[in-house]
């Protein structure tokens, strides 16, 4: 037995999960638990990452969990420091992205319900919609089952937030604690992961086997999973085409025979023709148009097999032929070893032509604006340097309007857990913060940041926390001086009519080394490769300011739509009007 107080059990309890590390914005209600940190944590390697704002916290703790194995945690104090983490929870919540949220609570006493208390918030109202699970903590002596229970609910079946309210007074109270209340991780959850019904696999074999056309459609179940390998496998040994979700990103490197590029014509083609799509860990949401025709198939023409760890996720968007409940990793190892036992590899499909080169002609069409010499710079001149120097081993993370639009052209990923993007929310100014987390839990990979200057804006001043904790990362921003996006939406609807969308001109750059970081501005094309270079050798934090066209900025949307919007018009053919 121990005597200790309630902040050193929580310690001690995050330390048996293998915390590194703790997100947040200090408070008194915290004390306990951050000088347990101090005492307890840093010399068994955990330490507390203090932040300029609690959004950037939570961000941070979501970007350890969607580039490694660990289960990001993050903290704010009471009322004021638990709504601000709301925006980093909010797009974890998602992107289903595991995550441990801590918020201390006032004094059991007069909370719960609440008698006019300063800072005083039903936290566990606030954070229950987003969040998996959440729950209050309210004696000292059950925090190691607390937070079992909390990792257990973030990392089994379909994963996500999750979040822990406790009572200052618990925090603060000390009593004896047998050091058996500390479990390790195998022995309160189960770490084996489930497999498909072995009918449903065998049809699903039957079905891929028999097909013409088949698909893989990889969403970010795939990347939750790790079954990057199995869809590899599968896809090789049967010369299937793959698509992915933009949280798919990463499951084939991008330049792989097989890989149609998110949303790019080759995609939408295979998306739209093939007669059986095997459709693993996505939910075929709106920025998978839903699963809908004519991007999609016709149901009853194109047969969808769907594999997801989430029952209620299952035909939650698109109709199915077949089911199947279980981890991608461990369902698709299921297929392929009964696909092996059926046939023998499969040489070339002849139809792949015809998506590669859709997507080669589409792609054609902005060669030219990615080489651009023009003064300002072209946003995808931009996009396509950076993206082209910083190489396959690079981790990048998009944040951002029109920004991501231009990504989408020209941005490739290599590998999986190297594309950072709040996929479910869209949400604005996670580029920093996912960068250092990210930077944090791949210490040894290039991580580089693409948004443009409204979004670097929300989150920039946690530079400094960037700086104080050394971490290197390349921030690249497209500087239009305006909301981009909205912008362009206006330039479109109300002919040059604009509202409350444009900044002054901010150097950026000088922005960034007032707080010790390195800030490059860049003005024309040929200034671009060397600020990466020099960015790079510097070993430092740096922004790169980037002043690019402004009115090229303004067409992205509608350069992209053009495409979109023939099949959305319900055209006869999947490529009608794109031959010319």
């Amino acid at each position: 037995m121990a005597l200790m107080n309630g902040g050193e059990v929580l310690v001690r309890a995050l330390l048996k999960e293998g915390v590194k590390w703790v997100f947040g914005i200090p408070g008194g209600q915290l004390c306990t638990f951050t000088d347990a940190i101090a005492r307890v944590g840093v010399p068994n390697g955990m330490e507390f990452v203090m932040t300029h704002h609690e959004a950037v916290a939570a961000h941070m703790a979501d970007a350890v969990s969607r580039t490694s194995d660990m289960v990001g945690v993050c903290t704010g104090t009471v009322g004021p420091g638990a709504v601000n983490l709301v925006t980093g929870v909010y797009a974890a919540y998602n992107d289903s992205i595991p995550m441990v949220v801590i918020t201390p609570q006032i004094h059991s006493d007069r909370s719960y319900p609440f008698k006019g208390s300063q800072q005083q918030l039903d936290q566990i109202g606030l954070f229950r919609p987003i969040t998996k699970w959440n729950a209050l903590v309210n004696r000292w002596d059950r925090i190691p089952e607390m937070v079992q229970w909390a990792f257990r609910e973030a990392t089994s079946g379909r994963p996500g937030p999750v979040h822990l309210d406790i009572n200052v007074d618990v925090l603060f109270a000390n009593g004896e604690i047998d050091e058996s209340a500390f479990l390790a991780p195998e022995r309160y959850r189960t770490l084996v992961k489930p497999c498909g019904d072995p009918d449903a696999v065998d049809r699903a074999v039957e079905m891929l086997l028999e097909a013409e056309k088949p698909l893989i459609h990889a969403g970010g179940g795939v990347m939750r999973s790790k079954a990057w390998g199995e869809v590899r496998e599968l896809a090789e040994y049967l010369q299937i085409p793959v698509t992915t979700s933009v949280s798919g990103r990463g499951t084939l490197p991008e330049d792989h025979p097989l890989l149609f590029l998110p949303k790019g014509m080759g995609a939408i083609m295979a998306e739209s023709t093939s007669d059986v799509v095997l459709n693993v860990g996505c939910t075929m949401s709106e920025l998978d148009f839903w699963g809908k025709p004519n991007m999609w198939g016709e149901p009853a023409v194109q047969k969808f097999i769907y594999v997801d760890i989430e029952p209620s996720v299952i035909g939650l968007n698109r109709q199915f032929d077949l089911g199947i409940i279980g981890d991608a990793a461990m369902v698709l190892r299921q297929i392929v070893s009964r696909v092996k036992e059926e046939t023998g590899p499969v040489s070339t499909r002849d139809y792949m032509a015809a998506y590669r080169e859709m997507e080669e002609q589409a792609l054609a069409a902005y060669e030219e604006m990615a080489r651009s010499e023009a003064k300002p710079i072209h946003p995808l001149r931009l996009i396509s340097d950076a993206v082209e120097f910083l190489g396959r081993d690079g981790i990048m993370v998009m944040d951002g309007g029109n920004t991501a639009l231009w990504v989408n052209i020209a941005g490739r990923v290599y590998e999986p857990r190297s594309y950072l993007f709040a996929e479910g929310t869209g949400q604005l100014g996670v580029g920093l913060p996912y960068a250092m987390g990210a930077k944090m839990a791949n210490p040894e990979r290039p991580v580089y940041v693409l948004h443009g200057d409204g979004s670097f804006m929300i989150n920039c001043q946690d530079i400094e926390t960037a700086v104080r904790l050394d971490l290197p990362i390349i921030d690249i921003v497209s500087n239009d001086s305006a909301w981009g996006m909205i912008k362009g939406a206006q330039h479109a609807a109300f002919d040059r009519r604009y509202c409350g969308v444009e900044f002054r001109d901010s150097r950026l750059d000088k922005l960034a080394e007032s707080m010790g970081a390195k800030g490059i501005r860049v003005e024309s094309p040929d200034e671009i490769r060397p600020a990466l270079e020099e960015a790079v050798s510097s070993g430092r934090v740096t922004v790169i300011d980037a002043a690019v066209d402004r009115e090229a900025n303004l067409d992205v949307p509608i350069l992209f739509g053009m495409i979109v919007d023939l099949w959305l018009q319900g055209c006869d053919a999947p490529y009608c009007g794109l031959e010319e």
